[in-house]
């Protein structure tokens, strides 16, 4: 049993050092690494003390997550407020507020000292004195520390979120923050708005931070009850070993097929989207090594880095974990997460699918081949090395599907446990083959271990911010009726079409652009949270759906957050692009250019969900109700469907398509939107079919390469 916490390469050229010494980083790698570190887990490299401080901070917020799961008890509005609380202790200690990669700062100056506690302060304040100012109904006025801790809540959340996830959220909120003074009753009495009649900064604050339509909201709910132990699962199971063993079984199974470098990366990439909701993560965990090999079996840098960033993005489209986005979906479809993975598991399953096929296309455009069988892991033996990893991923999915009365958060906190005992085991197994005492294995499986909740909990930094912020959003949404005023707008515009058909795609079509725009400055999950409360709403609206039946509306979100994840890779604001280039010395802007003309397909899939429920396993109006047996034609004719359209997008099937043979493929691919009508759907085969043997036919000798931009 090799030590899968030491990735061995296969490859010669990334592991030059011998069988158990991998290859020293190169300088691309380190770049990766400080962008994910800058943008995900804090860009500080703190030492002595102040070091040990962000680690206990971080285990402790781990035990304290831990412990609420177990108790279970817990009042809501404490249990968010002390993860909230956490969140801010470690932003201001590990987050500096000027970023700059190569050049991390190792201390925390004074100011950020003072800011940490006054918002972590502000945060525990609301712990103690929730109770009384709930039931005083609001702010109270003859205790004008309410005001000013709300204030301060408000005020350094906004500071938060600029320095962990950017400037976009803080923008955002800050213009919704302003719409709500608007009016005669507000703070800025001269601009009057026809949704509501304006707030004080009293009124706004109470609104915001003493009841649970604001920043104490649902989103934070998820996050502090759900989401941590969720990503502490998958930081626990990624040192456990598990990520670089999906990674060697991916390259040993796909590896000597056409273009198979591509192929593994894009197997382990979705087999890393199990544990991980983040797709800059999953780049720089692969794309160290699937990068380089699919450069050195003839991808160019920037066409490498585009599959590597289009794989890790839909990562977060498998189940179980999504990202926290899922789970905030399940809250507000009032459906369980039980239910909610399964409806999204055929769409994963088609998404990695259709990618394959664009590896593949783009492999027989270079006429690539497979890796030599002498440098590819042999999969017997690797799959034997861990196949024990499959135990707590499979107990965790197993009770989460099979039974409708599991505790998602319980099932995860039973998951850590025996991965904290796995980990001790294997520490110790390890130890008797290096030669290491008892004891200094055992210490070794708690140094790990200690890592593993470090990483876990400075990963949900961000997430507990996003999702705190975006109360803010969501609250004065709630409370000035906005979200029926752009309602009114855009059934206003979507009038202009006679067509109930048309009229909903140009709805839809809108809500797409839209989460593209806000996702290049927001994290999926925020840009979720957002959608769902502002566009989700409006396509229902104008689709005449019931917004109380979660079969009917489970669609729209998936449309809205598969964009969402869409936007990753979307230029000029594309780190999951950044992080790539990085590693492949490609340029970033091409890398973010060529992953968004390859996450197309996603697109194209996400309008399939939205016309075509049956891919959720949705029929007669309820989730769950497609019986397997018809939602396998429903499945492939879907799959032929994505076929073609990625043919059509790349400009090649067997050879480059011409301008009638790429219509064709569209008009395929656009017919299989809605796989009901078995005559369309004959139609639709009959047209590719065209295409097919129009090519066949026209085939001299071997296919060549065709030289194309990257």
């Amino acid at each position: 049993m090799s030590d899968p916490t030491r990735p061995v390469s296969s490859d010669p050229s990334l592991d030059a050092h011998g069988p158990n010494h991998p290859a020293p980083m190169t300088e691309g790698e380190r770049r990766a690494i400080e962008m994910v570190e800058a943008a995900e887990t804090g860009g500080r490299k703190l030492f002595g003390w102040q070091q040990r401080l962000v680690t206990i901070i971080a285990v402790g917020w781990c035990l304290f997550q831990m412990y609420a799961a177990w108790n279970g008890t817990l009042v809501p509005t404490t249990l968010r407020a002390v993860h909230l609380g956490f969140a801010f202790a470690l932003a201001f200690l590990v987050f500096p507020f000027r970023k700059t990669p190569g050049r991390p700062q190792t201390r925390v100056p004074w100011s950020d000292w003072l800011l940490g506690a006054a918002a972590t302060g502000s945060a525990l304040y609301f712990v103690a004195q929730y109770a009384n100012i709930a039931g005083n109904g609001g702010i109270r006025a003859d205790v004008p520390l309410d005001l000013m801790a709300g204030s301060a809540l408000v005020v350094l959340l906004l500071l938060t979120a600029w320095r962990t996830i950017g400037i976009a959220m803080p923008l955002i909120s800050l213009s919704f923050i302003l719409f709500a003074f608007m009016g005669a009753k507000g703070l800025i009495k001269g601009i009057q708005t026809p949704f509501h009649g304006g707030y004080t900064w009293p009124q706004l604050i109470g609104q915001l931070a003493t009841n649970t339509e604001g920043i104490f909201g649902t989103a934070l709910g998820v996050s502090a009850q759900i989401v941590f132990l969720f990503v502490l699962f998958g930081a626990v199971f990624d040192k456990l070993g598990a990520g670089d063993w999906f990674m060697r079984v991916a390259q040993g199974v796909l590896g000597g097929f056409r273009g198979g470098a591509a192929k593994a990366s894009i197997l382990s990439s979705g087999l890393n989207g199990v544990i991980s909701g983040s797709a800059v993560s999953n780049v720089v965990t692969g794309g160290n090594i699937t990068i380089g090999t699919m450069m050195r079996t003839g991808y160019s840098r920037e066409k490498a880095g585009a599959i590597e960033v289009a794989s890790s993005s839909n990562g977060q489209l498998m189940p179980p974990v999504m990202g926290a986005a899922a789970f905030i979906m399940a809250q507000n479809l009032n459906i369980e997460y039980r239910s909610l993975i399964l409806a999204a598991a055929i769409p994963a399953f088609l998404c990695y699918a259709a990618l394959l096929v664009v590896a593949h296309i783009e492999a027989l455009k270079l006429n690539l081949r497979g890796l030599p069988k002498s440098e590819l892991p042999p999969v017997r033996r690797t799959v034997l090395e861990g196949w024990y990893y499959l135990l707590p991923l499979g107990y965790l999915i197993g009770v989460l599907t099979s039974n409708p009365d599991a505790n998602p958060e319980r099932i995860a906190l039973y998951t850590i446990l025996i991965m904290v005992v796995m980990m001790l085991v294997q520490e110790v197994f390890w130890g008797r083959k290096d030669g290491r005492t008892l004891l200094r294995s055992v210490i070794d499986g708690g140094r790990k271990l200690i890592e593993a909740f470090e990483a876990g909990a400075r990963s949900m930094v961000g997430i507990a911010v996003a999702t705190a912020a975006a109360g803010i959003i969501v609250g004065i949404v709630t409370v000035t009726g906005l979200g029926f005023g752009l309602a009114d707008l855009v059934e206003g515009v979507a009038a202009l079409f006679a067509n109930e058909f048309v009229r909903i795609l140009v709805v839809l079509m809108m809500g797409q652009l839209i989460a593209l725009i806000l996702g290049m400055g927001l994290p999926t999950t925020a840009n979720y949270i957002l959608m769902s409360a502002l566009i989700v709403p409006i396509i229902a609206r104008i689709a005449g759906l019931d917004t109380s039946n979660p079969a009917q509306m489970l669609p729209v979100h998936m449309f809205v957050f598969y964009f969402g994840i869409m936007a990753d890779s979307t230029p000029p604001v594309a780190l999951a692009a950044f992080a790539a280039a990085a590693i492949s010395g490609g340029d970033p802007v091409k890398t973010g250019v060529q992953a968004f003309k390859y996450e197309l397909r996603t697109a194209l899939l996400a309008y399939m969900m939205f016309f075509n429920p049956q891919l959720l396993l949705i029929a007669n109006n309820r989730l769950g109700g497609l019986p397997l047996g018809e939602a396998i034609p429903m499945v492939v004719f879907a799959f032929i469907g994505l076929v073609a359209f990625s043919a059509a997008t790349l400009r090649f099937l067997h050879r480059r398509t011409n301008l009638v043979q790429t219509l064709l493929l569209l008009a395929a691919a656009f017919i299989l939107i809605i796989p009901t009508d078995i005559v369309w759907n004959l139609g639709a085969l009959a047209l590719i079919a065209v295409v097919y043997f129009w090519q066949k036919a026209g085939q001299k000798g071997p296919s060549t390469p065709v030289p194309t931009a990257a």
